[in-house]
Formats: C-alpha cells, sequence, structure tokens
C-alpha cells in the first residue's frame, strides 16, 4: 500500500472514532497527518500550533456566544451598529415551524452552529422542502456538531437554530468575495480575499493592500483585486471587533459599497491548513498566548 493511501485509510479511521478519542490526542494525531510533524504542545510556536493549543488551553466564556451565528448578531449590533448586521427575518429550532407566507421572495437559510451548507430559497422557484428537511431537520442539526470535527470547542454548546437572513447576492451582479482580517491582540494585520465559488481562490494583501505571498495553497486570482470600497472602514471595524484577543478571524462582506459583518473565525481552517514557506512561524509569532 502507497503511502497516500495509507494516509487516507488512517484518516477515515480516525474521523470515524472522533467522538471517543481524547481531544489533545486526536488533535495530536490530526496535526502529524496533516503536517507531517508532532505538535509541541508545551513550547508552541507556529501559527497552526497555537491555534490548536488554544483550542485546549484557552477557553474564553465569550467565544460560544461569538460563534454563534444568530446571538452574535447583538453582540455586533452592540459594538459597531446595526448597520453592519445581515438581517435576519426569524430562527427557529424546526424546519417545519417556518411560515414561509412571511418571509421575502429570496431568502438565504442557514444554521447557527457549524459551517457552510445554507441554502437559498427562491419561492417563485418553489421551495423544495425534502431538501430542507434533510438539511435541517432535528437530527441533522444534533449530529452536525461543529466541535467534533477539529474540536473547536466554542461551537460544542451552541444550540442548534435555522435561521432567515437577506440574499446578499440580490441583485450585485457578481460573485460575492470574503474580506478575512488576521487581527492579533486586537490589531488588523493581514487580510485574504476569497471567493465563494465552487473552485477556491485566494489572495493575501497587507493593511496597505499590497499582495503578500502567504498562500493556504490555493491559487491566486489573477489580475490582482484593487483597493476595496471601505478598505479603511474595514480595517477600523476589525481592529474594534478583535479588541483583546489574541487572534480572531473578522470577515467582511462588501456588498454595492456597503459593509456587513460575516463571522468570526478563532482557528482559521481549523488550525490544519499549512502556510507555504517562512509565514506558519512569522504568524506564530504575532499571537502571544494567553496566560
Amino acid at each position: 500500500m502507497d503511502m497516500a493511501r495509507y494516509i487516507k485509510l488512517l484518516n477515515a479511521l480516525i474521523y470515524r472514532t472522533k467522538r471517543w478519542m481524547p481531544a489533545k490526542l486526536y488533535l495530536s494525531i490530526r496535526y502529524y497527518l496533516i503536517f507531517g510533524k508532532s505538535i509541541d504542545w508545551d513550547n508552541p510556536k507556529g501559527f497552526n500550533e497555537k491555534l490548536n493549543w488554544m483550542k485546549l488551553n484557552y477557553h474564553n466564556p465569550l467565544f460560544t456566544m461569538m460563534a454563534d451565528k444568530y446571538w452574535v448578531k447583538s453582540y455586533v449590533k452592540q459594538l459597531i451598529g446595526e448597520e453592519y448586521v445581515v438581517p435576519c427575518y426569524g430562527c427557529w429550532k424546526n424546519v417545519g415551524d417556518i411560515d414561509f407566507s412571511r418571509l421575502p421572495e429570496r431568502v438565504f437559510l442557514k444554521s447557527n452552529h457549524d459551517s457552510g451548507g445554507g441554502i437559498l430559497v427562491d419561492k417563485k422557484k418553489g421551495i423544495d422542502r425534502k431538501t430542507l428537511h434533510r438539511r435541517f431537520n432535528r437530527n441533522t442539526m444534533d449530529r452536525r456538531n461543529y466541535y467534533w470535527h477539529l474540536r473547536e470547542w466554542p461551537y460544542k454548546y451552541i444550540e442548534p437554530l435555522i435561521l432567515a437572513e437577506t440574499y446578499l447576492n440580490e441583485g450585485t451582479g457578481h460573485e460575492l468575495h470574503d474580506y478575512k482580517f488576521f487581527c492579533f491582540n486586537g490589531k488588523p494585520t493581514y487580510m485574504y480575499v476569497t471567493n465563494k465559488g465552487k473552485v477556491i481562490r485566494e489572495n493575501f494583501y497587507d493593511m496597505d493592500f499590497q499582495p503578500v505571498n502567504i498562500n493556504h495553497g490555493f491559487e491566486r486570482t489573477i489580475p490582482e483585486y484593487g483597493v476595496p470600497d471601505n478598505f479603511e472602514k474595514m480595517k477600523e471595524l476589525a481592529a474594534i471587533l478583535s479588541k483583546d484577543l489574541a487572534f480572531v478571524r473578522v470577515d467582511f462582506f462588501n456588498v454595492n459599497g456597503h459593509l456587513y459583518f460575516g463571522e468570526f473565525t478563532f482557528y482559521d481552517w481549523g488550525g490544519m491548513k499549512p502556510l507555504h514557506g517562512d509565514w506558519e512561524r512569522k504568524l506564530g509569532d504575532l499571537i502571544r498566548l494567553p496566560k
């Protein structure tokens, strides 16, 4: 058996046994299989090493609320204002409780406790209730506890809910982009722009919007992006939202010149996406681990 196939099978076995495996052991194995070396739990230095260390050793009581895509709206509204919060038409525990007659013609449904998996509902095209029930039924929602995937503990105790939000891509005529700011101790330092398409592309920049060669392994979009509308405002808001946090990624959407908060991410790519070159250590040096 070749090594690539062996690692793939081992990953599959670990994934199936993840719920009974202690968090430290699980993360140690996953990290080794991805990075080819062990985490130095006693003296972490790299960016991803430190993110995984914080999963086990730094549990800020605010993080669960900040990771909850419903309750975080109130938090962000309090800090920077309601105009930066994506409008929400309601939340429900069960998909069968949603009264679509009270919602706009097009609305985006998503859960509050995981990543991705939202569904655009267009009432003119008909409501696919089978798909909605398959994605948002209570058993599925309860099973999709995002904590177990890479032990991102803020997700562990989020009560699953279904949200109905404004569809941000409505009428823009172009692909929606994420503007993701790496903030260290309340200071936005680097950011990347990524698309929402099937093929992921990402371009990293510094705070002067000059390209930098940080790379998660995805291709850059060519030509480079121009300086986005409201870039200075994005930096200002990211600094407010990341205040007093050792590391957090703060995401925004820029829709026709209007900024919307996207989400907080405490462990970029789950702390399991290698950075090319010496950026693993450079970004790691920027994180001052909480005591």
